[in-house]
């Protein structure tokens, strides 16, 4: 086994560990507490745990046992071995932080340090390839095959547990779950997919050369460049294309107003980037 391979199955190890952790202690110290329920196959063992004298964390073992069995079949062995040492050991720590005192009585601030914290353990599940959830198995098979999104599929089933909640529960805590929920979510796309907040830049333009040559002097990134043609002036366009962190974009945008001939650009988030990108130092330590 090469060097290299073996760091990254220990990264694999441990990111999986600590999101299972993670997301444990944020169910059983802030949500089950505060009556606040997540999403998923975990929110719908919180809400049957109301009902059954099981522990949660067996419901939510057993309730996941079909979803991993379909995406064994369906999704190749190493997805579900990840999943299924995630969702097991998700089970067994709900067990360890049971009895616990729980971190708070306060609902808001249930709500958001547990949100944060489950956003964090379920990303860092995700970065590794593995999933805290059988639901996300279901919902990935079903896209495949339909034109609606894994995330549609998703928030859809969601929002049928959260009416239930609502319903059954009372209104104030279905909206507060669904609250948790969202700030989940949005802590699940920072962990999983980064803190950079990169942006794509497409800039179409007369003088392309000089406007490549100022962005990699002063930023040190390279361009992609392109040809196009205009479709009613049928005249020739140069299309620049270049990825930028956010402190980035100000000067961007400067050289972009300040270039000779009109310009039309585009910026637009980057949720992740696959690959290399070429900075100037790169070149520079190339030539060394």
């Amino acid at each position: 086994m090469k060097k290299g391979n073996g760091l990254r199955m220990i990264q694999t190890a441990v990111m999986l560990t600590l999101g299972a952790v993670l997301a444990a202690f944020s169910v059983e110290e802030f949500l089950v507490p505060s009556g606040i329920f997540d999403g998923g196959i975990i929110g719908l063992s919180m809400v049957a745990d109301r009902f059954i004298p099981v522990p949660l964390g067996v419901l939510t073992f057993v309730l996941n046992l079909p979803f991993l069995f379909l995406g064994w079949k369906k999704m190749g062995h190493t997805f579900i071995l990840k999943a299924g040492y995630a969702i097991a050991l998700f089970s067994v720590m709900t067990r360890v932080f049971e009895n616990t005192p729980s971190a708070t009585d306060e609902v808001v601030l249930a709500v958001t340090f547990g949100g944060v914290l489950l956003g964090t353990g379920v990303g860092l599940v995700l970065r590794a390839g593995g999933c805290l959830d059988g639901t996300e198995v279901v919902a990935i098979l079903l896209s495949k095959h339909t034109s609606v999104s894994t995330g549609q599929i998703i928030l859809f089933f969601n929002c049928i547990i959260y009416a239930v909640v609502g319903a059954v529960f009372g209104l104030e805590k279905g909206m507060y779950s669904l609250l948790m929920y969202f700030v989940t979510s949005k802590t699940i796309d920072l962990v999983e997919l980064g803190w950079d907040n990169t942006k794509s830049v497409m800039i179409i333009t007369e003088d392309g050369k000089a406007l490549a040559g100022q962005i990699y002097r002063e930023l040190g990134r390279t361009v992609t460049f392109m040809k196009g043609h205009g479709y009613v002036s049928d005249e020739s366009k140069d299309i620049l294309y270049v990825v930028v962190t956010r402190a980035e974009i100000f000067d961007l945008r400067k050289m972009i107003r300040e270039a000779p001939g009109s310009t039309f650009t585009t910026i637009t988030e980057v949720s992740e980037i696959i690959g290399n990108h070429i900075r100037t130092e790169d070149i520079l330590e190339g030539t060394n």
